[in-house]
């Protein structure tokens, strides 16, 4: 706790209210950052709470999405909202993914700081298919979508040179990656990939031009594609339960993401970071004995 009589420089985010205790919040971590947000849908969105933080913190940044996702989402008010704007594109296309590197660099005025890929979807979670009795088109398109689109997005950045050095990106992740959780059906299998593009480009893109390339594992969250997993909610209350601090919000997540996207967190790349109160360290709970 800190009193002080004084109030200091706002600027620094520092601001101290005569005889109070105060908690320290620092702004301005993404200050003159450019970025790039993939996914946000609504405001139950991770990648929503991503953009709103991120202009909180200073950045500025385009807001993409599939042009389907355009037409039922709410993008266009969030874009209002972060004066960001938002251009159409298909992650899992070539060609769209070329135009919106170059015209966000356009609008941004410089190579891209931040990357968010928070992208993901199964048909046959949608058709509520079994993973014994998968179609295997719908499954290639869960991996296209899923987790491919990131090799996608990181190629076509890296073909542009239009990433900054030092530049960050994230991509969001679950632990069933790791561990079986039978619902999650043929996106755990995306998953698994996911993490393995981030290392693997982590790499190449390291040594190219000091990029990091990290997923996050975050907490079940209660957004449009997480809760229309096959018992989603029997998903949320057990790793309520489980976890010590209990699950992560998606406003957690996205300060989160921002730490990731800024300065302090320059050495770290090629891991998977679980963020979910401590629930991927857990072997069992008091909470479920007797149960």
């Amino acid at each position: 706790m800190l009193k002080c009589p004084v109030l200091l420089n706002s600027k620094t985010g520092f601001v101290l209210l005569p005889h109070t205790t105060i908690a320290i919040y620092i702004m301005g971590l993404l200050q003159g950052k450019k970025g790039i947000i993939f996914g946000a849908l609504n405001e139950q969105s991770i990648a929503w709470r991503v953009a709103l933080k991120a202009k909180e913190q200073g950045a500025t940044f385009t807001l993409t999405n599939a042009p389907v996702a355009l037409r039922f989402g709410s993008i266009q008010q969030l874009g209002e909202q972060c004066d960001a704007t938002v251009i159409p594109a298909d992650a899992t296309k070539e060609a769209d993914l070329k135009a919106l590197f170059e015209q966000s660099q356009t609008v941004l005025g410089g190579k891209i700081d931040f990357v968010l890929h928070s992208i993901g979807m199964s048909p046959n979670v949608r058709k509520k298919r079994p993973y014994t009795k998968l179609n295997y088109k719908f499954y290639s398109q869960t991996i296209d979508v899923s987790a491919m689109s990131l090799h996608k997005v990181l190629q076509a950045a890296y073909q542009q040179d239009a990433l900054n050095e030092w530049a960050s990106v994230v991509a969001l992740s679950y632990i069933a990656a790791q561990r079986t959780f039978p619902g999650y059906n043929d996106m755990a299998d995306a998953k698994a990939m996911l993490e393995s593009i981030a290392r693997s480009f982590g790499y190449h893109y390291g040594i190219k031009n000091k990029v990091r390339i990290n997923t996050v594992s975050q907490s079940p969250t209660l957004t449009t594609a997480g809760s229309g997993i096959k018992g989603f909610d029997d998903f949320f209350n057990y790793a309520e339960k489980m976890s010590p601090l209990g699950n992560a919000s998606a406003d957690s997540c996205a300060d989160f993401c921002i730490t990731l996207f800024s300065d302090f967190t320059r050495m770290l790349t090629m891991q998977n970071l679980y963020h979910d109160g401590g629930f991927s360290s857990m072997g069992m709970s008091p909470a479920f004995v007797g149960q």
